[in-house]
Order: C-alpha cells, then structure tokens, then sequence
C-alpha cells in the first residue's frame, strides 16, 4: 500500500481521554489551547518527521497558528479523538476544537459557534467513497438499501448518512477514526464510506497503486444534498465564553478579507501527499502500528523510529511551511 500522508491521518489514540480530563494550560491568558482530531487531511493530520506541535500540519493548523498570533497568544495543540475534541470544549479543558466542524442546531445548542471559514470543498462537496470494484454501482439514494455506509462518529457525514441514506434502508455504522472506517471499506465491512470531497481525494491516493480494484478506492457516484447551512466550517468554543468568540470572529474576518483561505488549502493537499510520514499511527497504549493482521488487529513495533523527510517531500511542504511563516512573522 503507498506509504503516503492520507494514512499517517491517525488520532493518537491514547492522549484523547488523558486530554479531556487532565489539565492542559486552559484558561492561562498567554496560550490558546486547540483541540483537534489529526485524522483529516487536508484539514488536519500528523508528520512525524517533526515534533511537538509542529508535527500537526494542515489547513486547520494554520487557521489555529493564526488565531492565536492575531490575539498575542501562543499556540497549544492537544490531539484527541473527534467527539473527544467537542467534549474537551464542553468541559472546558481547552479553548476551542478547531477540526473541521460544520454548523449543526446540536452543535449551536451546546457551544459558541464561530462564523464561517472557507476550506476549499472540504464542507460544501458531500460525498461517497467505495472500492473500484464498486464505483457507479449505487448512484441514488435508494440504490444503498441494504447497504451499510459508514462516517465518522459526530460528523456532518453521519447527519447527511443519517437523512439521506438510513432513510431509504442503509444502514449506519460509525467509527471514532477516518482511517480505520477506510480500512474497513477496503476489507470489506461497509459498502461505501461518506467523507468530504478534500478527504476523499487524500485516502483514495493511499491505495492508488493497488492492482486488485476489491482493494483499490473508487468514488462511488453519489453526492450528498448540502444544506447551505451546514457549508463551510466553524470554530467551536464553550457556551458562554462570548469574549472569546469575539476575538476569534474578529480575526475570522481579517483572514477572509486578506482572502487567504484558498491558498492554505491548495498548500495543504500538496502536503498531503507526502511519503515519509508516519503512515498507521499508535495503539491505545503507545505502540507503533506498522500493519494490520487479517483480522483488523494491528501489528506493533516498539522499536519504531520515524524517517526523514526525503527531497521530493520536502519540496511538497515548501508552500505550506511559507504559509506557516508568513502568518508567525507578522
């Protein structure tokens, strides 16, 4: 399977219950505390030739370094599972979850919702992926009656799955993780697998090169209706905190003025094909992943240590690391 970026996509797994519950420098006026969920490219993901917070890289990240440079503070990144990301702001253990989120009424009921910020087709394309041996095959709603189509727990695609697709005889089946939920496309455990247009193109690129198309990613023809409500992507922040919804509104503005949201984005899916990142993640308890067995269960080695970046990837992050510079030098 290429060894490409869509792949090292992964959620440390093990930090996302630590980081709701533990303290994590919220409320320190100096820092501003993120949740995301690196699982996502192009909007969020890991490189693990690189440290700290920098090894969390995409369109997201460079919104949250902006954020942070236009209110004086300095940016603390704490990776964590989706859901996990929403609960951390609920609980008030971070400042804000910045990872790709779409308005939703139970979203605007429970937190401070940020106005819109444009990340390409990230929101407004809706779609379904399968296996090359299965694209164009259900093309309408009703064609996945007896199908089982899977998303992301808590996601806009498990909403639209839900009204679009559950209504007409499929059946749901949520997963914590994008990865795992491509693995179990490609094995065979769901029909088709709903994700946004920008994260589609990054996990079909991962299995490219496969000859055998039961094992090969594929779009399956099917576009979700999207409300115009639910296009683009917010910002969520604890219910009550307005002070910090205004700062970041305020800088929300200043960044679509500058009308710079396209570039990060086109510099952010040229990142994502970068080959010496570290493809399959971690265990819940810190192991290596460096394969999966036949049964799913992965394959550790405690031994792990990440390569270098080769020329060709470096060239692939030249536009996204000056896109990083021009927002912290100003």
């Amino acid at each position: 399977m290429k060894k490409i970026i869509a792949l090292a996509l992964v959620v440390l797994m093990a930090l996302s219950t630590v980081a709701i519950f533990a303290s994590c420098d919220q409320g320190e006026d100096d820092k501003f505390v993120v949740a995301v969920s690196p699982d996502f490219a192009p909007m969020e993901f890991v490189d693990m030739t690189k440290s700290g917070n920098d090894k969390y890289v995409g369109f997201d990240i460079l919104l949250a370094n902006y954020l942070a440079k236009e209110m004086g503070k300095t940016l603390v990144i704490k990776p964590m599972s989706f859901d996990a990301c929403m609960a951390a702001v609920q609980a008030g253990n971070v400042d804000a979850a910045i990872s790709g989120f779409s308005w939703t009424a139970e979203r605007a009921e429970k937190f401070e919702i940020s106005n819109y910020y444009i990340a390409g087709e990230n929101e407004t394309e809706q779609i379904l992926i399968t296996t090359a041996a299965n694209a164009n095959k259900w093309t309408t709603a009703e064609s996945y009656d007896g199908l089982k189509v899977g998303a992301q727990g808590g996601s806009l695609q498990e909403l639209l799955v839900t009204e679009q697709l559950v209504t007409k005889g499929a059946t749901l089946v949520k997963y914590e993780d994008i990865n795992m939920a491509y693995a179990a496309l490609m094995n065979g455990q769901i029909e088709a697998l709903a994700v946004a247009k920008g994260n589609a193109d990054a996990l079909i690129a991962t299995t490219a090169d496969e000859t055998d198309d039961a094992k090969k990613g594929a779009y399956a023809g099917f576009d979700f209706f999207v409300e115009e409500k639910y296009k683009n992507n917010v910002v969520l922040v604890q219910k009550g905190n307005t002070d910090l919804l205004k700062d970041i509104n305020d800088a929300l503005a200043k960044a679509m003025a500058a009308d710079i949201y396209d570039t990060w984005y086109d510099a952010s899916k040229i990142y994502g094909d970068v080959t010496s990142i570290d493809e399959f993640g971690y265990t819940d308890d810190g192991k290596k992943i460096v394969g999966f067995d036949e049964n799913d269960n992965p394959i550790v080695d405690d031994n792990y240590v990440a390569g270098e970046a080769t020329a060709e990837d470096a060239a692939k992050k030249v536009a996204y690391e000056k896109c990083l510079k021009d927002i912290l030098d100003k």
